[in-house]
């Protein structure tokens, strides 16, 4: 299964895309590998920065909009890149544990777009026979 796909094609000012996983957890994942991939090559950031927090929201939508939030907040706030994501969601309680690592912004890093803002246009979580596919809208 393919981790995500991004597509360009929705607005010159956006920047769509859709990220799977066999759980709701792992498409939360990915979707935060897939914007992190927008922003610059996540091959090239190493992991030597760790974060954890927790998010409770009313809905899915709403958590994996406070998911993305937190992660653009890390990029902007601790000047960093991310390039790995792991998740703990608790479907019920609307509620996840993420831990997250990174390192600093440096001169070697690629910088791809930058990522003013994430949206509720055109968000979906959906199940599918494979597992989960979420697409995700992003202000560039």
């Amino acid at each position: 299964m393919k981790r995500f796909e991004i597509d360009s094609e929705l607005a010159t000012a956006d920047l769509m895309f859709r990220a799977y996983g066999k759980t709701i957890a792992q498409a939360f994942e990915n979707a935060g590998y897939a914007m992190s991939e927008i922003m610059t090559d996540i091959k090239a950031v190493k992991p030597e920065l760790k974060f954890t927090f927790k998010k409770k929201s009313e809905d899915l939508k709403s958590l994996l909009y406070d998911f993305l939030e937190e992660l653009l907040y890390l990029h902007e706030a601790r000047n960093v890149f991310l390039s790995k994501f792991s998740v703990e969601l608790d479907e019920k309680n609307y509620s996840l544990k993420a831990i997250v690592k990174g390192e600093r912004v440096k001169d070697a890093h690629e910088r791809r777009s930058s990522v003013k803002a994430i949206t509720y246009f055109d968000m979906e979580i959906k199940k599918t026979k494979q597992g989960f596919t979420v697409q995700v809208v992003l202000d560039l």
